[in-house]
């Protein structure tokens, strides 16, 4: 009798115990800004990875070593402790597959051409540059704007950096005083663009030179 009701006690605690390993944690499959700081981390904690903001097989495989050099879980998901352990601060609550809001549907369609090639002049999924992509993407969505950087930077209202929200349009000017380049801000000071370098790809507001050339940015939605 009390082997059994430790046993429906055991069982009791299984059906109440939150789960916390396969809900909230990053894994394979997974894209965005947040994706991107974890590739970063592993980068400057010296592991090989190519940090483009999706956590593909390579990503996984690192996070798994990292994981066996500190001693925890080697699962290869990126949970509560690993990415404690990896960013040094708290994971960021309910933002695994949803840290995209308001404009979640646009910057998704943003992100299904990450990696399509820069091509000056382009826009199609054949190769765009940086306004020709953020025009393709808010057209599906039947947003109609300019096809130029410049004129696209008098759409919609202003937004100081401090409040920008993911989907508003982020402007840079390459000599410090024309606007030369635009990109779609995703969150978590992470931007979505068309990179002469590396073609669609998530990049930092917060690198050196972004900071210097950054000029501000519009909301077009909403």
């Amino acid at each position: 009798m009390q082997k059994l009701l430790v046993s429906l006690l055991a069982s009791a605690c299984l059906l109440v115990m939150p789960s916390f390993g396969s809900a909230a944690a990053f894994r394979l499959g997974d894209t965005g800004p947040e994706v991107l700081a974890i590739q970063q981390a592993l980068v400057s904690s010296g592991y090989d990875v190519l940090v483009d903001g999706d956590f593909g097989p390579a990503t996984q495989e690192a996070v798994r070593q990292f994981q066996i050099d500190h001693q925890l879980p080697a699962d290869g998901l990126v949970g509560v402790l690993s990415y404690q352990a990896l960013l040094h601060r708290s994971m960021p609550e309910a933002e695994h597959r949803s840290y995209l809001k308001g404009n979640d549907a646009i910057l998704r369609t943003a992100q299904q051409f990450l990696g399509v090639p820069y091509v000056w002049g382009g826009s199609s999924p054949a190769g765009f540059d940086c306004s020709g992509f953020v025009q393709y993407v808010f057209a599906y969505h039947g947003i109609t704007l300019p096809r130029t950087a410049d004129v696209q930077a008098t759409v919609g209202i202003p937004v100081s950096k401090s409040e920008l929200l993911p989907g508003d349009l982020v402007f840079f000017a390459g000599d410090y005083v024309n606007i030369s380049h635009v990109g779609i801000y995703a969150g978590n000071g992470q931007m979505i663009h068309a990179s002469t370098t590396y073609g669609i790809a998530y990049d930092s507001l917060y690198r050196d030179y972004r900071v210097a050339h950054y000029v501000g940015a519009r909301r077009v939605t909403g």
